[in-house]
């Protein structure tokens, strides 16, 4: 796909999704909003893609919404009717939300590699992937509370469920930043390494690695783990019988089993 925000690239089942405007810190402008949601859809509905990985080109990761798309908002929502113009405001957040909310959707693995900063709405677009992972220099901050805002795209919904309550209302009430170590300490990555490259090299084996397994069962465990986040242990039990009921008994067990046998690496169709 060409994008005008973004850069793509595709090899070995992995699909890099590169935030791509290094001169304007890679901020969030509003074409970039709706590419990622755009990226996401091309992801999921590509066999050869089996795993996605975000990063970011130049010095940093996201300097976070472009204050250029945030400040012409009101032109955006502009009605001589209160309520209406409001209605607008309501309707552009759920577009926004729906971006991020696309990575969830998205069938398929999305892994966040961030060095660099990454502020504001940067921190809702990484708390919506399967995984994160930093490099040393990296850090993270929820912005939003400094501008005079509550976030509203998906950071207070689903940084809790990384960080827990209490470190959650921290980062969102004072805004700090948290250096790599730090998020690796508190898991809101999974590992911080020690350099861009390092950290390059790193995602990009657990990638390929995601990537050779069975790619229908990789998709059973991203719906099964993001459903049981939000409904009981006895609803995700109840849909994990009902998933497995229809989808156990594919190609893809069998060629697991042939290649555990045969002492050989399985080959999984797309």
């Amino acid at each position: 796909m060409e994008f005008s925000t973004l850069a793509l690239t595709l090899d070995a089942g992995v699909a890099t999704i590169a935030l791509n405007r290094p001169d304007k810190a890679n901020a969030m402008s509003e074409p970039m909003w709706y590419e990622i949601k755009q990226a996401m859809e091309w992801l999921d509905n590509t066999p050869e893609a089996r795993v996605g990985v975000l990063v970011g080109r130049g010095k940093y990761f996201t300097s976070g919404i472009d204050l250029a798309m945030l400040m012409g908002v009101g032109s955006q929502i502009e009605d001589d009717c209160d309520g209406r113009r409001r209605e607008k405001l309501r309707r552009l957040i759920l577009r926004l939300q729906d971006t991020l909310t696309s990575i969830e959707r998205c069938r398929k693995p999305v892994l966040a590699a961030g060095h660099g900063a990454c502020i504001g709405g940067g921190s809702d677009l990484i708390t919506a992937c399967d995984m994160r992972y930093c490099s040393a220099n990296a850090y993270f901050t929820v912005k939003e509370i400094d501008v005079g805002m509550t976030a509203d795209v998906g950071t207070l919904q689903r940084l809790p469920y990384l960080v827990g309550d209490g470190m959650a209302r921290e980062l969102a009430y004072t805004g700090r930043r948290v250096e790599g170590p730090e998020a690796q300490q508190m898991r809101l990555v999974n590992r911080c390494f020690d350099t861009p490259e390092t950290l390059h090299e790193g995602v990009m084996e657990i990638a390929c690695s995601i990537a050779a397994k069975s790619p229908l069962s990789i998709r059973g465990c991203k719906e099964m783990i993001t459903y049981a986040r939000d409904h009981s242990v006895a609803d995700g039990l109840n849909y994990i019988a009902t998933w497995n009921a229809a989808m156990l008994m594919s190609k893809d067990l069998f060629e697991a089993s042939a290649a555990n046998m045969q002492k050989r690496d399985p080959v999984f169709k797309d």
